[in-house]
């Protein structure tokens, strides 16, 4: 079983480590094609349809055939807004109306964020602390906690049990740093982390979450012959 480095509330390094559960952080990864689906999914989903384009009956103008239908040698020409000239409309561009949205189904996304805490497992990312009492506290004092479990640099996500205004006010001034409940966890923050520092709460609501169920004891029933 898995294990990772524990720190008190303080900072102080604990004795004795965290034990984690395999089938959420032990995951092997063959292919980070799962990886990737999930990641792009969480990027296109959050895609904003900003871009928006006029077409030949937007644009302004046009209203006045440029030159008469025949008789001038030239193609004849109704607007001078068509697609085909400077200044007219666009063809096929974005009308702000586009869905970019990708679908993965909840058993896919489990397993993504599976490989990739099993993975920030392997690479010494994730460390598990008692609690974030230092976040309701001065800047100053979470920027000594941080440096005291080795995490004042990079990019460093902070997995609560549940939101709480006080933690995210305290962690709303230092610079790269992020928190997230456990319940809403994603294959991309985890990906982009350099630290991740989890509580023990947040460890066990995690685990429940993606864990593997129990699997139902079997219970001994007699036989035909042995019931006559």
């Amino acid at each position: 079983m898995a294990s990772v480095t524990t720190y008190t509330a303080a900072g102080a390094k604990s004795a004795a480590k965290t034990a984690l559960d395999e089938s959420v952080f032990g995951v092997e990864v063959k292919s980070h094609a799962l990886l990737k689906q999930a990641y792009v999914s969480y990027l296109a989903n959050g895609r904003l349809n900003l871009a928006v384009t006029k077409t030949r009956g937007l644009v302004s103008g046009g209203g006045k055939k440029p030159w008469k239908q025949k008789g001038t040698g030239r193609a004849r020409f109704g607007s001078s807004r068509v697609p085909i000239w400077r200044g007219g409309g666009i063809t096929f561009g974005p009308t702000g109306n586009e869905n970019y949205s990708q679908k993965m189904n909840i058993k896919a996304k489990r397993q993504a964020i599976r490989q990739a805490l099993s993975l920030a497992v392997r690479s010494d990312k994730l460390k598990v602390v008692d609690s974030f009492s230092s976040m309701e506290k001065k800047t100053k004092d979470l920027s000594t906690f941080l440096g005291k479990v080795g995490a004042q640099q990079g990019r460093v996500l902070c997995v609560v049990s549940e939101r709480d205004a006080s933690k995210e006010r305290g962690a709303g001034n230092v610079a790269n740093l992020k928190v997230v409940s456990a319940m809403y966890l994603n294959v991309f923050d985890v990906m982009n982390a350099d630290h991740i520092l989890v509580s023990k709460k947040s460890l066990d609501i995690i685990s429940e979450w993606l864990g593997e169920p129990l699997a139902p004891k079997k219970v001994a029933t007699a036989t035909t012959k042995e019931a006559k």
